[in-house]
Parts: C-alpha cells; sequence; structure tokens
C-alpha cells in the first residue's frame, strides 16, 4: 500500500495541490471571516480537480496492471485524501493561532465562529460527513466522481450551515465559541476530540463500504 500511497503522490497529483492549502489557510487571517470556507475550499477545488486528474491520466487502469489488490487501490487512495485533508486543516489550525495572535488585542467582533479548538472539532466532523458520502459513492463505480462530489459537498456545507446558524442565532452557544471562548476551553477541547474520533470513525466506514462496491466492479 505504501507504494501505491508514493505513486499518487509522486506521479498523480499536481505539486500545486500540497501548495493550496497554505494559500487557503492564509484565508485564516481575514479578520472576522466566514472560516468555515476555508476547508470547503477542499471540496470545491482539490477533489473534483484531482479525481479529474485521475481520470484523464487513465490511473483506475494503470494501477490494476500493477501486481496490487483492491484492497490496497481503496486503502492508499483514501490514505493519500485524508493526507491532503489534513494538511488543509493543519495549516488552516496555523493560520488561524496567529489570527488569534494578531488580532488578540484589537477587539475584533466575530459574527461567525472564531478559529478556537472547538471550530477545529466542528471542522473535522465536516470532512467526516463528506469522506462518509464521497467514498461510498466513488467506489461504485471507481469512474464517476462528480454526483459523488456533489452530494457530499452539498452534504458537509448543509451541516456547517446549520451548526454556524445555530451558532448565531442561539446567543448562549455565539457567547462560548466568540465571546467567552477562553472560559471554556473544556468544552473546546471536548468538541475537537469529539470530531476527530467522528473523523477517524466515519472515514473507517467510509473506507470499508467503499472497499465492499469496489470489489464488486469489473475493472477489465
Amino acid at each position: 500500500m505504501y507504494n501505491l500511497v508514493m505513486k499518487d503522490i509522486k506521479l498523480g497529483i499536481h505539486p500545486m495541490f500540497f501548495i493550496s492549502p497554505v494559500l487557503f489557510g492564509m484565508l485564516m487571517l481575514i479578520p472576522s471571516w466566514i472560516y468555515f470556507l476555508v476547508p470547503m475550499y477542499f471540496f470545491w477545488i482539490t477533489v473534483p480537480n484531482l479525481f479529474g486528474n485521475f481520470r484523464s491520466q487513465n490511473d483506475m487502469m494503470f494501477t490494476t496492471m500493477l501486481p496490487v489488490i483492491k484492497k490496497d487501490m481503496v486503502k492508499a487512495r483514501i490514505s493519500v485524501i485524508v493526507i491532503l485533508e489534513l494538511l488543509h486543516i493543519g495549516f488552516a489550525i496555523l493560520f488561524g493561532l496567529l489570527n488569534q495572535l494578531l488580532y488578540s488585542n484589537l477587539n475584533i467582533t466575530y459574527y461567525f465562529f472564531a478559529p478556537t479548538m472547538g471550530f477545529w472539532g466542528l471542522c473535522m466532523a465536516m470532512l467526516a460527513i463528506f469522506n462518509i458520502i464521497f467514498f461510498p459513492m466513488y467506489y461504485k463505480t471507481a469512474y464517476k466522481f462528480g454526483r459523488a462530489v456533489a452530494f457530499a459537498t452539498i452534504a458537509a456545507m448543509l451541516f456547517a450551515g446549520v451548526v454556524q446558524w445555530m451558532g448565531i442565532q442561539i446567543t448562549s452557544m455565539f457567547d462560548i465559541f466568540n465571546v467567552t471562548a477562553a472560559d471554556h476551553r473544556a468544552f473546546h477541547a471536548g468538541i475537537l476530540i469529539a470530531g476527530i474520533a467522528i473523523f477517524a470513525a466515519f472515514t473507517l466506514i467510509a473506507y470499508r463500504v467503499a472497499l465492499k462496491r469496489f470489489l464488486k466492479v469489473e475493472l477489465l
């Protein structure tokens, strides 16, 4: 599986996809922005272009000609996507910390979620929703990705939209995430841990369902 991961990284993925997490992460420096949009660029730009490149390169056909099994093909591809997701989140967190460092004394008013630990937990849950929908749908054919991207993106955006709306409309929730976030660090840490756990669980479930479907696909 390791060799398949390296194949994707070295041959299948344009270097720009490893630079884009930094560029998108820098959007976290915009004061009082809708920070949920930062990880969403992964759905909107990276995934469609990445899988479009794989298809145009006949990557699936090439991979089937290698001495590998279907299980490793699915595991490697999902691992690559997870690596990219973590890069996007990692750089967003880095610039989010810089955001708080730069603006902590400027009394910035956050109308949407501030880049706190709890917010990153919600972002991890959003990525989890994307994964559990995208991978099983894509591996029904291992070729057509447009519908899978669309459904997964819509579901992830609905989650983010509903949570953000609650964060605006519910005063107590708004205060915990924005006004008095420093006083609720344990609560935020709990949301972060829960988000990471959901991400891991949903991605594992997505892998198992995707593999089950991919085993039924006739590649040649």
